[in-house]
């Protein structure tokens, strides 16, 4: 049985973290990414075991395995998404858009205002259907 992502330990979520943003990489390659990285060796079985646990596929390229991420960027940052609102907001999307507007907001655009002003009334007009 696959195993979401929530239940991945801090290494299998770093590892995941840099196929995700390489869209695949070598072991040697996660190796050489992963702060304070263990052994190849290591590095080589938490593949295996994030290939087990349905996360990473891979290729063989000549003698190496290329690994890439199973499930699409758009729902991996969704459960990450979910994962963090849960964790450092109480579930509150609120209080994450606070958050975010507030760290981000001197520096958006008004292009970018709009945009989700935008967004906020397509989902009030959505929810009147």
């Amino acid at each position: 049985m696959a195993k979401t992502a929530q239940q991945l330990s801090r290494r299998e979520r770093q590892i995941m973290d840099l196929l995700y943003e390489r869209g695949e990489a070598s072991a040697r390659d996660i190796h050489g990414a992963l702060p304070e990285a263990p052994s190849y060796s290591a590095v080589r079985a938490l593949l295996a075991i994030l290939v087990d646990k349905g996360q990473a596929s891979f290729r063989q390229d000549g003698a190496r395995y290329i690994y890439a991420p199973v499930q699409p960027l758009n729902h991996a940052r969704q459960g990450a998404l979910r994962r963090l609102i849960k964790t450092f907001f109480g579930g509150s999307t609120l209080g994450a858009a606070n958050a975010l507007l507030g760290m981000g907001a001197p520096q958006m655009k008004d292009e970018e205002l709009d945009e989700l002003a935008t967004l906020i009334e397509r989902e009030r007009a959505r929810r009147r259907q």
